[in-house]
């Protein structure tokens, strides 16, 4: 239930005054993919490079955000949904900060994304799909959480037991199983500059 007894507040200084002083703009880049579809490597490789390039950065990573604020949430589909609309909600505050978020989940429903995307002003939304096979995923799978949802120890493990909807139209497909992860990175990076974020 939503709160009827608040006002929201208008910043004096705006995303935009905040985008002029970083020298670059603002916006979510949304990795998703399967687990072991390399969007937390690519991410962070993402956020270095940036970095170096003096952009103020913050990478959102799924298990990383379920320690803290989505502690209390389960993997049922209704707790992947609010934990989707925790982290687009958290994105956008960062982006309004004039932040480049970086956001690394599986997020596997498309209509949880969509409304992310529907959350942010028009272009802001950058989803970046790390596409690669299920097989290829669980040969890369270090944690064991492939083999052990096979074996029943996890219930609703996404590609096993709950699905992954891939996206339609993302702004990006970054086919992780033949692209090294440099000509992934130097992919991502032409489009922040195709989009003008970065110069």
């Amino acid at each position: 239930m939503k709160t009827t007894n608040t006002i929201y507040h208008n910043a004096t200084v705006t995303r935009e005054k905040r985008n002029q002083l970083n020298g670059h703009k603002s916006a979510v880049l949304w990795f998703t993919g399967l687990s072991g579809s390399g969007k937390s490597t690519l991410a962070h490789s993402i956020e270095e490079v940036l970095y170096k390039l003096s952009c103020r950065t913050f990478v959102l990573d799924g298990d990383n955000v379920r320690h803290g604020l989505s502690s209390n949430l389960t993997f049922s589909d209704n707790d992947r949904k609010e934990n989707i609309r925790r982290i687009g909600e958290a994105a956008n505050l960062m982006m309004e900060a004039g932040v480049i978020a970086i956001t690394a989940f599986i997020s596997p429903f498309k209509q949880d994304r969509n409304l992310v995307r529907q959350l942010l002003p028009q272009g802001e939304f950058i989803e970046i799909f790390c596409k690669a096979s299920l097989e290829t995923c669980e040969s890369r799978d270090v944690k064991g959480l492939y083999k052990r949802a096979r074996a029943g120890e996890i219930k609703n493990y996404t590609g096993i037991d709950s699905p992954y909807e891939a996206p339609d139209n993302p702004e990006l497909v970054i086919d992780t199983e033949s692209e090294s992860l440099e000509e992934s990175i130097a992919k991502v990076m032409d489009f922040l500059r195709f989009k003008e974020i970065i110069n």
